[in-house]
């Protein structure tokens, strides 16, 4: 099984980032994606969750109208669209599946929003 993530890097504030995570080893369809991040000295956070079968999708507050989570189940990636990006957005960004038994957790991103 493996997530991996790209499309990090250091972008100036009010710029745009495009992540997307690649899948395999699993039946990426019946896996419910999210995004998480973790800034330094703070704890996990979820960002954005997209379900598997409706492909219906959740925020965070912080995160409505500037982020944008999509799935392509033919390609097996998951892909996360951040405008606007606030230097509170650096952060690791992790992407997860989840299904009804099992979860997965890629290495991770570093989104760096400085000027």
């Amino acid at each position: 099984v493996q997530l991996v993530e790209s499309g990090g890097g250091l972008v100036q504030p009010g710029g745009s980032l495009r992540l997307s995570c690649a899948a395999s080893g699993f039946t990426f369809s019946s896996y419910t994606m999210s995004w998480y991040r973790q800034a330094p000295g703070k704890e996990r956070e979820l960002v954005a969750t997209i379900s598997r079968a409706t492909s219906s999708t959740n925020y965070a507050d912080s995160m409505k109208g500037r982020f944008t989570i999509s799935r392509d189940n033919a390609k097996n990636t998951v892909s996360l669209q951040m405008n606007s990006l606030k230097p509170e957005d650096t952060a690791v960004y992790l992407c997860t599946a989840q299904g009804l038994y099992y979860s997965y957790w890629g290495q991770g991103t570093q989104v760096t929003v400085s000027s």
